[in-house]
């Protein structure tokens, strides 16, 4: 279907980063990293241009803190908070969000009733794990 905008998710990465203790602290930019590659792998199976002409959703994973400079690939786009994550995530769902599926992967309930006014559906950290 021509025109069609496709899916939006947006990752909210401190909160699914730390929803693992598995050391992540240590190496916040890294442990961002990893879950960046993750979600690019995901876009890869989920075919960026699959053999029906229709492209998968388009992920954004939101950094902040210490995770920022970590880059985008083909299939996520990085985008970095100046301040706080959960406002960029907002700002992102109400400016790109509208008009489409939206999905926020977070865990942090303010975060996800903000979304929710604004039209988005939530998951939690588990769905990109």
């Amino acid at each position: 279907m021509p025109g069609r905008l496709r899916p939006l998710l947006v990752v909210d990465a401190a909160n699914v980063v730390g929803s693992v203790p598995d050391g992540w602290w240590r190496d916040r930019r890294g442990a961002a990293e990893r879950l960046r590659d993750r979600l690019a792998a995901r876009a890869d199976a989920d075919g960026e241009d699959g053999e029906d002409g229709e492209d998968g959703e388009e992920i954004v994973l939101v950094v902040e803190g210490a995770a920022r400079k970590v880059a985008s690939v083909p299939g996520v786009r990085v985008v970095e908070a100046p301040g706080s994550g959960d406002d960029r995530i907002v700002e992102l769902v109400a400016a790109e969000g509208r008009g489409r599926p939206c999905t926020v992967v977070t865990a942090d309930r303010g975060l996800r009733e903000r979304v929710a006014a604004l039209g988005a559906g939530t998951a939690g950290p588990r769905s990109v794990r």
